[in-house]
């Protein structure tokens, strides 16, 4: 009788624990296609990268803060043609003339399919050398070109920081099964 109880205790704390896990991605998700939308709204010409890219993945809600030593860090989900296929978490440390914290959303497109895999495959991270465009209701030009097959975009929500840093950022993709 101990073993029954026991097991269907175990078990409750199972299914508990896989239900707040899917709980929190569909949260990621939602945020995710409000991130799309808000790009979108602030320029409109994002809709074709949307459209164009073989794959990409929203960031929607990422923080960092820095005094000199910056970090940041999100979780994303991940779209392959347009469809959902999996969530992905990002981990940012750079390091320079920096202080201040804010919150941004960013998006990443992958126009080739071998971006595509080297990020599904857990073996893609930016170096000190990325670039992103910053998205604002100002309307930039997107005349920006892939770089090795790959974009970023960042949408600023709120925060004040000043800084110049190198560092890099590192992604972690899981699949839907």
């Amino acid at each position: 009788m101990k073993t029954k109880n026991l097991f269907t205790i175990v078990m409750l704390f199972i299914g508990a624990y896989i239900f707040a896990q899917n709980a929190e991605d569909k949260k990621i998700i939602r945020d995710a296609e409000q991130s799309k939308a808000a790009f979108i709204e602030a320029n409109p010409k994002m809709q074709d990268y949307f459209d164009d890219a073989k794959a990409y993945a929203i960031f929607p809600n990422v923080g960092k803060g820095a005094i000199i030593i910056g970090a940041a860090s999100g979780n994303g989900a991940v779209y392959e043609r347009g469809v959902l296929v999996g969530m992905a978490n990002m981990k940012q440390l750079d390091i320079g003339a920096q202080i201040g914290g804010k919150a941004y959303s960013e998006v990443i497109f992958f126009k080739t399919d071998k971006a595509v895999q080297k990020f599904m495959d857990d073996d893609f991270q930016f170096g000190s050398n990325v670039s992103a465009i910053a998205v604002d209701h100002a309307s930039p030009s997107l005349d920006i070109s892939y770089n090795d097959g790959v974009a970023v975009f960042t949408l600023q929500k709120e925060g004040l920081m000043a800084e110049v840093s190198v560092g890099g950022q590192r992604f972690d993709f899981e699949e839907f099964d």
